[in-house]
């Protein structure tokens, strides 16, 4: 039974002396180095432990220093025992019963590069003065000032493809994640944006604006802009130069294959058309042509109703073979005649044609003419005649 006391008593003493209460000591984590924009803003991360476990905030008291100059106070609640040229540009972040005691600093001056500490002091009450203090001098932070703003990096593809989404992504590396850089792009949609903030080490931290579009033909050779305006006034930007690969286009084949086959329908159809109707037409007259041919013929019987009008069986008859058809006279016998009557009468005049005006209207007239024989031979009347 005793033992078994003695090995409880032991226990509990081992519990109580591994407790934080027992345990914990005065220790400070503040990052050692940071670059800070002049005229920006930076933000000092910081967290720390005590012995007295955990406390309210309003039993403890933050106080930053000036390295081991803990009267140069940069920041404390009573403005009026913190340098002039920090008042109203420092604020706590952190809250200090969760031993936080990240510092703000606004505004930055390029001779506010420290160092610079952390101090804090425990009251035992609310209404009591601080009875403990403890400084971390050896836990300080150092700022490295830059006067211009940092680069800007532009990450996407090499090549964009129209009709594609394209992505561009612009990162902006910053210390003071409480006033974040405010990024900007020359085209774009504010849908078409998407914005990350992230740490990347302690006190380091960048932002990320991500642009993503619809490249088209007309985008090749254009540019895309990014611009970070960071707290205090300064910019940054970059800018990438867009290659827009085109797609493949064949409407400079298809368009006149297109048209040429078009035409040659076209074309052909109106041939076949006309064809058709030259077809029928030539069907149609002949069909005609009996019918035409006996019009014409009637017509022709009707202008000369006394003469019938040649067949089409008997070939027509030319006025030179009519002529040839006649008696042909033998000159030879004519002449011969002529001997002979001019011997008989002995006297040989030509015969007088009186004109039927100078005649009278009489009977006689004619048995004149016909009584007397002026030619003794007929063949003289066939010459006149003939000719």
């Amino acid at each position: 039974m005793d033992k078994d006391r003695k090995m409880m008593i032991f226990c509990l003493l081992l519990a109580a002396m591994s407790s934080p209460a027992f345990t914990a000591e005065w220790k400070a984590n503040v990052v050692k180095k940071l670059h800070t924009l002049v005229s920006s803003c930076v933000v000092i991360p910081c967290t720390f432990t005590h012995p007295k476990g955990n406390l309210p905030s309003s039993r403890l008291r933050a106080i930053w220093h000036v390295s081991n100059k803990r009267d140069q106070r940069i920041y404390y609640e009573d403005q009026t025992q913190v340098l002039e040229n920090y008042r109203g540009r420092t604020r706590m972040l952190g809250h200090l019963g969760q031993t936080n005691c990240t510092l703000e600093i606004v505004k930055v001056k390029d001779h506010d590069n420290g160092p610079f500490c952390f101090r804090v002091e425990l009251a035992i009450s609310d209404t009591h003065a601080s009875d403990e203090k403890f400084s971390f001098v050896e836990d300080c932070v150092d700022l490295i000032m830059f006067a211009d703003p940092p680069e800007l990096t532009l990450t996407h593809p090499k090549t964009a493809y129209q009709g594609l989404p394209f992505t561009v992504t612009c990162t902006v590396p910053h210390t003071c994640p409480s006033h974040a850089p405010n990024i900007t792009w020359n085209r774009g949609t504010p849908e078409g944006i998407t914005e990350v903030h992230r740490e990347v080490h302690a006190g380091n931290w960048e932002v990320q604006s991500i642009l993503t579009f619809i490249p088209e033909d007309a985008d090749d050779h254009t540019e895309v802009t990014c611009t970070s305006y960071f707290n205090g006034g300064k910019t940054s930007s970059k800018t990438v130069k867009l290659y827009v690969k085109r797609k493949v286009n064949y409407n400079h084949i298809i368009i006149p294959i297109v048209v040429l086959v078009g035409t040659s329908v076209i074309f052909s159809a109106f041939c076949i058309v006309m064809m058709k109707k030259y077809k029928t037409r030539i069907a149609e007259l002949q069909s005609q042509d009996g019918s035409m041919w006996n019009r014409l013929s009637r017509l022709s019987r009707r202008n000369r109703p006394d003469r019938a009008g040649p067949s089409r069986s008997e070939p027509r008859r030319s006025i030179w073979s009519r002529f040839s058809r006649r008696p042909r006279v033998d000159m030879d016998q004519m002449s011969n005649n002529a001997l002979t009557n001019s011997s008989a009468n002995q006297k040989f005049s030509k015969p007088r044609c009186p004109s039927p005006k100078s005649q009278p209207k009489s009977s006689n007239y004619k048995e004149e003419f016909d009584g007397g024989n002026v030619y003794g031979n007929t063949v003289d009347l066939n010459i006149y005649g003939n000719v």
